[in-house]
């Protein structure tokens, strides 16, 4: 069989891949019970195991383990099968390499050897030597494209693993168990133990597995994950298993655990997948979330083109692009609220919000793209509406997610054709977020993709090059988080963005100002100069707070203003503290901003009012 796939590191750092879920559980559930050996099951059922990879594969994953996790001579003398190690790790690899085809990696999995606690001897030291160069060579000779070492927690173990390992000319993968308390099973920190395995030149990416639910471990990747250089790995439990009738059962569902898997890809993580408690239904959610990502899938590429003075195209400045741009490079302060459109064709208690924003003395209205992944009227038509029956400019957002790069070329020619002058570009939530998980997402570019796009769009050219005069002037903003989690890589993306054309940028909702003080100035450092308007929440009580905090990606609410939240005694305590707390936040990043952009909760615009008022 021809099989030439990129090494399995160089596919991880290009994209994000989803790995397969466990291979115990599954087993059990078809009936083996727990005190039969399942490694041997790669010669005494080989069909059953074959099925087992089959199903994950169907459900969507792009790499699979062999079915050797306590193949070793250790844990197979106990079964009488010590003399077997070659053999079941050997056809352990045959029978996954059948079933993964051309297009799927397999990994030789390969567990610890030694208990929980136990320490190296001289006596144990050789035969543990002799035992993992029997299953890497074996596994090797199987066809693996890489080995990983799972649930590992003795480091003296491992280096005498991952050695052997590199002496097959083999990739190498190590994941260790971690406990919630944030350290190995033998006590090691968490953090000290990922800067060994990222500093041991025999290990090409680190990861953690086990033990623990997708809660729980997406806790400690936050802490670790800028730890280390290497693709980082994560594979959880299905959350804890919990006694019914006498059986141990993972209460997680497969689409709460697809949920985890990206906020696990946003933090940086290049491969997910399951651990105990997992099924093919788990990896087939996780699949489809993960897959749905623009970060995983690949961009078409547009090129950014700068007008030719012999086209004769005139260009308009960025100050002269619309009353909005006008007052916003002036050096004023620029104030906009954000209304989302309505779920009905009703368009008319919107435009009445509208009229008493515009006689507060908003200077624009923003109008989202579908937030959350929803389905609502036509964001562009609601901005049309706008401009027209009520005279106040827009701020289109502009999502990437639901059209094609035809389709969205054509949206803002027509948009500007009918009077729209400035947007705020995003690459889009996935319909997993959503209503309708099960919709398909475009993401032909990402938001620096359609930035440039449009950016050439107001230089005269569209997307196959072809002159456009005249051309359009669009205002174009950008979104910006400066309270990422990896706020380096954010940096990074904002200044493709800013490279790219973008023109200013609108925060995600600000509620730590020195988070957004601080990223202003590594921006500034970057060489990024936009004017910056900032997001401001005014929350309405503390399950508002705590649904921003656990459940809206990009948005970060300090505990201290949760505990703030806590002290509302009645639904009027808890508006009049969240006012409190914008206009305390506005009030200390005023010197620093070019504007605010004012959300209106729940559609409530009389409380944005009283911000700005």
């Amino acid at each position: 069989m021809k099989r030439n796939l990129l090494k399995i590191i160089d596919k991880m750092n290009e994209t994000p891949l989803v790995f397969d879920g466990a291979m115990g559980t599954v087993i059990y559930e078809r009936g083996v019970f727990i005190n039969a050996c399942y490694d041997e099951l790669n010669l005494t059922n080989p069909n059953l195991i074959k099925s087992i990879h089959q199903e994950y594969v169907d459900a969507g994953c792009d790499v699979i383990l062999t079915n050797t996790f306590g193949a070793n001579k250790f844990k197979l003398e106990k079964y009488g099968l010590g003399n077997k190690t070659f053999e079941i790790n050997y056809e352990g690899a045959k029978i996954a390499l059948e079933t993964a085809g051309e297009n799927i990696y397999v990994l030789g999995c390969v567990g610890p050897c030694i208990q929980k606690g136990a320490s190296i001897t001289v006596e144990n030291a050789d035969k543990l030597k002799e035992n993992y160069e029997i299953q890497i060579k074996a596994l090797k000779d199987g066809g693996v494209d890489g080995i990983i070492f799972e649930t590992f927690h003795n480091f003296e173990e491992l280096e005498i693993a991952v050695k052997i390992a590199k002496t097959q000319d083999l990739p190498v993968i190590v994941s260790l168990a971690c406990k919630k308390e944030k350290e190995t099973l033998n006590g090691l920190d968490i953090k000290e133990a990922i800067k060994r395995l990222d500093n041991n030149k025999n290990i090409d990416a680190v990861g953690m597995n086990c033990i623990i639910g997708p809660h729980a471990m997406l806790s400690l990747v936050e802490d670790v994950v800028n730890l280390t250089s290497k693709p980082f790995i994560v594979e959880p439990n299905a959350g804890h298993p919990q006694n019914v009738d006498g059986r141990m059962i993972y209460m997680s569902t497969p689409e709460y655990f697809a949920t985890y898997s990206q906020n696990f890809i946003r933090l940086g993580v290049r491969g997910v997948g399951g651990c105990c408690g997992t099924t093919p239904k788990h990896i087939s959610e996780m699949a489809k979330t993960v897959k749905a990502l623009t970060g995983v899938k690949k961009h078409i590429k547009i090129e950014k083109i700068e007008s030719l003075e012999k086209i004769n195209i005139k260009v308009t400045p960025k100050e002269e692009k619309s009353n909005f741009a006008k007052k916003l490079f002036s050096g004023e302060k620029v104030t906009t609220i954000e209304i989302t459109p309505p779920r009905s064709v009703e368009l008319a208690p919107l435009l009445n919000k509208v009229k008493e924003c515009k006689t507060a003395g908003f200077d624009a209205i923003n109008i989202p793209d579908g937030p959350r992944a929803s389905s609502r009227i036509s964001s562009l038509v609601t901005a049309i509406m706008i401009e027209k029956e009520i005279c106040m400019e827009t701020i289109l957002h502009y999502c990437c997610r639901d059209r094609n790069l035809i389709g969205m070329q054509s949206d803002i020619l027509g948009g500007f054709a009918a009077g729209l002058k400035n947007y705020l570009i995003v690459t889009g939530d996935p319909p997993k977020l959503g209503d309708y998980p099960n919709a398909t997402a475009v993401f032909d570019i990402d938001a620096v993709g359609l930035t440039k796009m449009v950016h050439n769009l107001n230089n005269g050219y569209d997307i196959a090059g072809n002159i456009i005069n005249p051309p359009t002037s669009v205002l174009i903003g950008v979104g910006a988080n400066p309270c990422a989690v990896d706020i380096d890589k954010e940096i990074n993306h904002f200044y493709n963005k800013y490279e790219a054309g973008a023109e200013y940028v609108i925060t995600q909702p600000v509620f730590d100002a020195d988070a957004l003080l601080s990223f202003m100035e590594k921006a500034d450092n970057k060489g990024i100069n936009l004017p910056v308007v900032a997001g401001v929440w005014p929350l309405v009580s503390l399950k508002n707070a705590l649904f921003l905090k656990n459940e809206v990606p990009g948005v970060y609410v300090p505990d201290s203003i949760i505990e703030r939240m806590e002290k509302a005694k009645t639904k009027e305590d808890g508006l009049e503290i969240g006012v409190e707390i914008a206009c305390e936040i506005k009030e200390k990043i005023s010197g620093f901003v070019s504007g605010y952009q004012i959300s209106a909760p729940f559609g409530k615009t009389d409380i944005a009012i009283k911000v700005i008022a």
